[in-house]
């Protein structure tokens, strides 16, 4: 059984708290982890990240038959329910002017025995952590990255650069979007986090790393995480999920 801790904080400057993130759970089947940063305004920010997770629990949850899907089944899944939260945050946005230009990152971790599968849009990020290594599993979808993938900037000059906050794809800014897909596995050594830029913008990958694996439960450590990108500034958002496995046991249902 999968254990987990949400820690959503609305930081040390801003007024309303645009981050989402919740964990739903199928009794005997797979669980979604769902972490989303809105944009466009207080109301529309707000409004954009929540209904981006709350949607994709209602539909999760409604799964039926859930032991019989195997993997390319949960991805198909996956990438119509985030084309529905599209269409919807996009035709809201079309229609109300207090939520024109709305949108939201999203990343949504579905889990089942060892075995996750990513579904990442925009600049949150998903983080596979082991005793000696922090691996960054997404890929940003922002301008900052395009400029390093085009050997522009360097990874120093990315973390302080003007525009690091532009975010080239999200949910409910264009008609139609594609998200990413990645596969990870899991074992009791590994713990998987799933946050906000909110922390990866103040808490730099080896301090994030040391306070996961360290001694201390699993609460302990996503409120350490939090507090830690409040200390160093808190200008954003922060939200966290860390999620471990109590067993290396594979489970007999895995893919």
């Amino acid at each position: 059984m999968l254990r987990f801790e949400v820690v959503t904080d609305i930081g040390k400057k801003r007024t309303v708290n645009e981050d989402s993130a919740a964990v739903f759970s199928i009794q005997d089947g797979p669980t979604l982890a769902v972490v989303a940063d809105g944009m466009g305004g207080h109301r529309g920010g707000d409004y954009a990240s929540s209904t981006a997770v709350k949607i994709l629990g209602e539909e999760f949850l409604k799964v039926e038959d859930s032991a019989s899907m195997d993997e390319e089944d949960w991805k198909d899944w996956l990438l119509e329910t985030i084309l529905h939260v599209n269409r919807t945050l996009y035709e809201i946005a079309e229609n109300d002017t207090e939520y024109k230009g709305m949108g939201t990152t999203l990343d949504a971790v579905l889990i089942y025995g060892n075995n996750g599968l990513v579904t990442h849009v925009g600049d949150s990020r998903v983080y596979m952590i082991k005793r000696n290594e922090i691996i960054q599993i997404t890929k940003d979808h922002s301008f900052v990255n395009i400029l390093l993938d085009s050997g522009e900037i360097t990874e120093e000059e990315a973390a302080t650069h003007p525009q690091r906050n532009w975010i080239m794809r999200a949910i409910g800014s264009e008609k139609s979007i594609m998200p990413d897909f990645y596969q990870i596995q899991m074992d009791a050594q590994s713990y998987l986090l799933i946050c906000t830029d909110g922390l990866s913008n103040k808490v730099d990958n080896e301090r994030i790393r040391d306070i996961v694996t360290s001694d201390g439960n699993l609460h302990d450590k996503a409120v350490k995480l939090v507090e830690l990108a409040n200390e160093l500034g808190g200008e954003d958002n922060i939200s966290v999920i860390l999620a471990s496995l109590p067993s290396a046991e594979v489970a007999d249902n895995d893919w």
